[in-house]
């Protein structure tokens, strides 16, 4: 059997922006009018609902690291996941803890980044010993800050913990910090 064919194939991102709510009217409707008709774009923004379903359910349980969009933060909010937030400038640091009623727990990490063409993030737990480098993070140059999504279901297990976080501008030949965030968790009480 052959998959079914779309003459117009929107792009996932786009697909993406829909499933998000993130589409003005005139977009959304365009966009809805195609996939009611287009068995090949419907099958595909089905897949990908069920991809954030599996997303979602990961993160509610907390185990998951990530990098997060301003914009699907506001969507998980819509969705009525509680969210404690921690917000961070340059240099600063925050005494922080999860609670039994925070679903997720998320780091605001403010630097200037508009110059910024790649951008690495270092977590370092200095009970855990060596650093822990991420690669070519998502951001947004004009939003001045990348949201972090720490493992919150590895927050709970957690006593206290300081927590070291560095961006890194990565620029032919050399790379400069951008930011330094200092955590330190405690656990609720």
């Amino acid at each position: 059997m052959n998959a079914p064919s779309c003459r117009v194939t929107y792009p996932t991102q786009t697909l993406t922006a829909y499933w998000l709510g993130e589409l003005d009217n005139l977009a959304e409707a365009q966009l809805e009018e195609h996939v009611y008709g287009c068995a090949a774009c419907t099958e595909r923004l089905q897949a990908l609902a069920r991809l954030g379903e599996g997303v979602r359910r990961l993160m509610r349980d907390g185990n998951v690291r990530a990098i997060l969009t301003a914009p699907f933060v506001k969507h998980l909010q819509t969705l009525g996941v509680r969210i404690r937030e921690y917000r961070v400038p340059a240099g600063g640091s925050v005494e922080c803890t999860v609670t039994p009623q925070d679903d997720l727990v998320l780091s605001h990490l403010y630097a200037s980044l508009r110059d910024v063409q790649r951008l690495d993030l270092i977590v370092h737990d200095l009970s855990q010993g060596a650093p822990v480098r991420v690669e070519d993070i998502v951001f947004d140059p004009a939003a001045d800050e990348v949201v972090m999504l720490p493992n919150t279901a590895h927050l709970r297990e957690v006593t206290f913990a300081t927590l070291q976080v560095k961006l890194l501008a990565v620029e032919p030949g050399h790379e400069r910090v951008i930011g330094e965030y200092t955590f330190n968790h405690s656990p609720h009480r």
